[in-house]
């Protein structure tokens, strides 16, 4: 039995009838790393000691009868997301040598529930890209074809899951960057409702979209990682419990909890098609997303036309807004307080000397960006007017939500690209449309395989829902994975 292969929730059950120890499982993860990744570069730092010593705790818990679902089972944790005393670079040479003092919730919350983290994964600086070239370090590749890029921002979590170095990651979202790298890379990966999970640890780049999602090699297991990280956190005021939430859905802990029979739940739902979403695709995604939705119509839902009319707008928004948010968020590295410090005789030299060599090009570009929008003179005539396109969007989902239960969209308009191909930022932060609406109206969003292209590449289908239904995501895509076999069977 190959153990890089299985899902968390196969391993856990090896783990529960003792046909494995949590210490057999780590080094079997930790012996595949050492010696295949420096292929794929998916990882920037690997706490191995820290990682032997947990595993041996996991075991005595498990020995004892008092393991849950996650007890002993590896995690990869993209290097935005803090853990003391390990590197949280950002992939940036601006935070080369910055050693956090406090543990993300999210990760102490997984870490609790007994998961093992094996090390820190490689990502675009500061979470700024749709690659992962952008990381200081070099990008990491796709294993599923080492010529072409893993995906961003979170690229090296999506990489390590592929490669079978563990069995679920974690990334960031903040556009699009848990679901593309996941589709990318032929896995399972989850945005969840803004507020439905801490942003505590997460090192920001637009606060008011990061959200930390996992991603795994089905989408049930990204429900049981979702299920341990969700709820109110007093470190984090964004975040909602149950209490809060109103009407707006099931709890979000419920997305662990799936429905005996995930055909079944899907019986009579109604799935919204976009139109706007399919009006530019490649023909050959085209028409696998056109199966897709038949699919779905065998397995029991109704689709319904659909139509988001400030779709062609997500892109201008989005990077105006994300740009402002990291042109304020990333003022505080400045080399007074901490990271990277290039010595000169005024402030206003030392910092300008340490952006220049602590930041990478698109860094600068966002930066740059975010500035000039929020400048006298162009606040009114660009960021507000992105402000008001993103409430539109909202309200326009709204609308949708009312006669839908999901809308069914592209995850990307497009196969992962070679690595080295020349694409301007314009045509880089395009590819990233399908996946932008969701993020501006902070609602969740899963992806899972579609299917396949004629090379052999992953294909994603997105499900978006109403807040706070991950759970009924989750469902619906286990149910779509479990009947086509992970896309191979349409």
């Amino acid at each position: 039995m190959d153990l890089t292969t299985l899902g968390l929730s196969d391993l856990a059950g090896l783990l529960q009838r003792r046909e494995l120890s949590a210490p057999e499982l780590t080094r079997t993860c930790l012996d595949k790393i050492q010696q295949e990744d420096g292929r794929y570069r998916s990882f920037l730092t690997v706490c191995e000691e820290r990682a032997v010593n947990r595993a041996a705790a996991a075991q005595r818990r498990l020995d004892r009868g008092e393991g849950g679902p996650l007890t002993g089972l590896p995690l990869a944790v993209k290097d935005n997301i803090c853990i003391k005393d390990l590197p949280a670079t950002c992939g940036s040479k601006m935070l080369e040598n910055y050693r956090p003092s406090y543990t993300a919730t999210a990760v102490k919350r997984l870490e609790k529930a007994g998961m093992v983290v094996l090390g820190k994964t490689n990502m675009d600086e500061f979470a700024m890209g749709s690659t992962s070239m952008t990381s200081y370090k070099g990008g990491p590749k796709n294993p599923l074809d080492p010529d072409r890029v893993a995906g961003g921002s979170s690229g090296g979590s999506a990489a390590a899951v592929a490669a079978g170095f563990v069995p679920a990651a974690l990334g960031s979202d903040t556009g699009g960057s848990v679901r593309q790298p996941a589709a990318f890379c032929g896995l399972a990966g989850l945005r969840p409702t803004y507020g439905a999970v801490s942003r505590f640890g997460l090192i920001a780049f637009a606060s008011s979209m990061d959200q930390i999602g996992p991603m795994a090699r089905r989408a049930a297991d990204c429900g049981l990682l979702f299920a341990a990280m969700a709820g109110e956190d007093p470190l984090d005021a964004a975040t909602k419990g149950p209490a809060s939430r109103g009407r707006s859905g099931a709890a979000p802990a419920a997305a662990g909890e799936l429905p005996g029979d995930c055909l079944s739940f899907l019986q009579g739902k109604v799935i919204g098609i976009p139109v706007e979403f399919f009006a530019e695709l490649p023909s050959e995604i085209g028409a696998l997303l056109e199966k897709t939705a038949a699919v779905f119509c065998r397995m029991g839902c109704r689709l319904q036309k659909a139509s988001l009319p400030g779709y062609p707008y997500a892109v201008a928004a989005y990077y105006l807004l994300s740009s402002a948010e990291a042109a304020s968020n990333l003022a505080r590295f400045d080399g007074v307080r901490y990271g990277l410090r290039v010595q000169g005789e005024s402030y206003a030299e030392l910092a300008g000397r340490t952006r220049r060599e602590g930041f990478g090009d698109e860094v600068k570009r966002r930066i740059l960006l975010g500035n000039y929008a929020l400048s006298s003179g162009y606040y009114e005539r660009y960021y507000k007017k992105a402000q008001a396109v993103r409430r539109e969007i909202r309200r326009e989902f709204d609308r949708l939500f009312a006669g839908c239960d999901f809308l069914l969209t592209p995850t990307v308009p497009a196969l992962p690209g070679k690595i080295g191909a020349s694409k301007s930022p314009a045509e880089m932060y395009a590819a990233d449309l399908c996946a932008l609406p969701a993020s501006l109206a902070g609602l969740p969003a899963l992806t899972v395989t579609a299917g396949f292209a004629k090379e052999g590449l992953p294909i994603g289908l997105s499900l978006t829902g109403r807040p706070f239904q991950e759970a009924a995501l989750v469902a619906a895509g286990a149910a779509y994975e479990t009947y086509t076999d992970g896309g191979r069977r349409l």
